[in-house]
């Protein structure tokens, strides 16, 4: 089940549940969709792997499945980050 982490692991931005903006990779790794376009272009810093809008849960289910409450806040190193980007951005996620 999804955590719905509750702030952008780069920038720090507000991800609530409802978020439009909210996007992961394959492992839950959270950034604001600002932060997946223009800084990591897609490219996931933890995993390698790209992104996809992350979903929401119903209302109905947040009192007995909660969103995670704890953030995770962890800036890209962006040096180290740059390396990885130049190797994986013009590759297909899947194919990574």
């Amino acid at each position: 089940m999804l955590e719905i982490r509750p702030i952008c692991e780069n920038c720090g931005k507000a991800l609530p549940n409802e978020s439009e903006e909210a996007m992961i990779c394959t492992f839950e790794c959270t950034f604001c969709k600002d932060c997946v376009e223009n800084i990591l272009e897609n490219v996931c810093p933890n995993c390698g792997g790209g992104f996809e809008k992350r979903p929401t849960r119903p209302q109905e289910k947040l009192n007995k499945y909660p969103s995670k409450k704890e953030p995770y806040f962890k800036p890209i190193n962006v040096e180290a980050f740059a390396i990885l980007k130049k190797a994986k951005k013009d590759i297909k996620p899947y194919e990574r």
